[in-house]
Formats: structure tokens, sequence, C-alpha cells
């Protein structure tokens, strides 16, 4: 980050503790951080594109309140594994990782899943024991799925361009 834009200092700040050195210098440290981060995608992925495509209509025999309870400690697993491992990872480099748009993309991209998944859960889910099993969902839960499904695909993608954007 250009030392004239108003948080630079902050993130200078950061970089210089302790905890951002060891990130940066150890030799296991970030490649494990990297690791758990793509086990934390796994979970919060997989287990939201199982719940989706059944939405969607795929495999209409799975009761979705069951599948949904199955599914949410795996998703929740793996939101907080890779909040804590992206935070480190930022930690790591701050400077470079707060001037990086790819990051900015994939923070708003994650706050605009948060915002379809609690639509679904306040408006949507309370009626989903009349079309839980066997029936097609409404339109507004299968548009909220393929919502869902796009934007975890864009989050993945910016995660992985922030290699490469600078």
């Amino acid at each position: 980050m250009p030392d004239d834009l108003p948080d630079s200092g902050m993130w200078s700040d950061l970089a210089a503790t302790s905890l951002s050195i060891f990130l940066r210098e150890s030799t296991w440290t970030y490649p494990i951080l990297e690791i758990a981060h793509i086990i934390g995608i796994a979970l919060v992925f997989g287990s939201i594109l199982a719940y989706d495509l059944r939405i969607l209509g795929r495999h209409r025999s799975l009761p979705l309140d069951i599948l949904g309870r199955h599914l949410l400690p795996w998703v929740w697993t793996g939101f907080v594994l890779n909040a804590t491992s992206g935070l480190l990872l930022f930690v790591s480099n701050p400077v470079e990782f707060a001037a990086n748009p790819a990051l900015q993309y994939k923070l708003a991209l994650i706050a605009l899943a948060g915002l379809n998944a609690a639509y679904f859960q306040w408006r949507i889910a309370p009626a989903i024991q009349s079309w839980n099993l066997g029936t097609p969902a409404p339109a507004s839960a299968r548009l909220s799925a393929l919502l869902s499904i796009g934007l975890w695909i864009s989050v993945i993608a910016a995660g992985r361009l922030m290699a490469y954007v600078v």
C-alpha cells in the first residue's frame, strides 16, 4: 500500500509486529496456514454446494432439514478455520494484502454470500417443511441457491487471483 494512503501506517505497524515477522519468516507456518485455508474452503463450499444442489432438485429423497442439520456444523467449522487462517495470512504481509483489489473483492463477495444466507434463513427457510421432501423448492429458494453457488465460486476465484493481482 503506498505511503500516501491513510491507513498505510497502520498496516506498516502491523507488519512490524513479532507475529507478522514470524509468519513471514517461518519456513512452514505460511504453507500450513494455506493448507488450513484450503481445507476450510473445502468444508464451507462442499457443504454449501451439497445443500444448494438439493434445493435445486438433486436427490429430493433427502429431507432438506436433516441435510441442513448435518451440513451446518461443517460449514461453521470451515468458516472458523478460514477466518482464522485468512486473518493470519493477512497479518503475514498486511501492507501488500490491504492494497490487493482481489482481497477487497473477496471480502465483499463473502459479505454478499452472508447476506444471501441470512435472507434464506429468515425469509425462505421458515416455510421449508412445505417443500422439505420430494417437492420442488420455490423459485425464491432456487434463486438463492444459484446465487449462493455463484458467490462462493467467485469468492474462491478472487482468493486465488490474489496471487496474481497486485
